[in-house]
C-alpha cells in the first residue's frame, strides 16, 4: 500500500470524512440544514394546524367568535355614516354631537379605556383632541343654522338682472 493510499486510508476509511467533518465545524452542511428546515416547517405547520382546528367547538363559541370580529367594521362603518350625515344634514348632526358634548367626562374615560383595552395603545391626548373638535364644531352650528335660512328665503328675484337671456328664460317659466 502506497503513501497516498494510506492518507485517504486515514482521512476517508471507517465510513468516516474527515475533511466533510472538519469543514461541517465552521460551514452547515447544505443537505442536512435543509432537512431540518424542512421539520421546523412541518412542526410549526402542525402545531397551527392544531390551534385552528375546529374540533368539538360548541354553537356558543362559534357565535361568540363572530361577535368579537363586529366592532372593528361596525366603527369603521358607523364614522363613514356619521360623515354622510353630516354632509346631508348638517344641523341634525350638529345637534347630535351636542348631545355627545353633554356627556359626562367619566363615562369619555370608561369608554376611552374599554375602546383603548379592545384595540390596544389608544392615547387619552387622541380622545381629548376629538372632543375638542366637536365642541369647535359645534360653536359654528348658529352661522351654519342662520346661513342655511337664508339660503332657503332667498328668491329668484333678488338676483341681479344682468341680461342673461337664459336667466331671464328661467324666470318666465318660473312665473307660470
Amino acid at each position: 500500500m502506497g503513501l497516498i493510499a494510506r492518507i485517504f486510508g486515514v482521512l476517508f476509511g471507517g465510513d468516516r470524512n474527515v475533511v466533510r467533518e472538519t469543514v461541517e465545524v465552521f460551514r452547515e452542511n447544505a443537505e442536512a440544514g435543509a432537512e431540518r428546515g424542512v421539520h421546523v416547517q412541518l412542526a410549526a405547520m402542525a402545531a397551527q394546524s392544531a390551534e385552528f382546528r375546529q374540533t368539538g367547538r360548541s354553537r356558543f363559541d362559534r357565535i361568540m367568535d363572530a361577535v368579537n370580529r363586529l366592532p372593528r367594521p361596525m366603527m369603521a362603518l358607523g364614522c363613514l355614516g356619521l360623515l354622510g350625515a353630516a354632509m346631508v344634514d348638517p344641523v341634525w348632526f350638529s345637534a347630535r354631537m351636542a348631545g355627545i358634548a353633554l356627556v359626562p367626562e367619566p363615562l369619555w374615560w370608561l369608554l376611552g379605556v374599554i375602546v383603548s383595552f379592545y384595540f390596544g395603545a389608544r392615547h387619552q391626548a387622541k380622545g381629548q383632541a376629538f372632543q375638542a373638535s366637536i365642541v369647535e364644531t359645534i360653536a359654528r352650528v348658529p352661522g351654519v343654522v342662520e346661513n342655511i335660512k337664508h339660503i332657503k328665503t332667498l328668491d329668484e328675484e333678488s338676483v341681479p338682472d344682468d341680461g342673461n337671456p337664459v336667466l331671464e328664460d328661467w324666470r318666465k317659466n318660473q312665473r307660470r
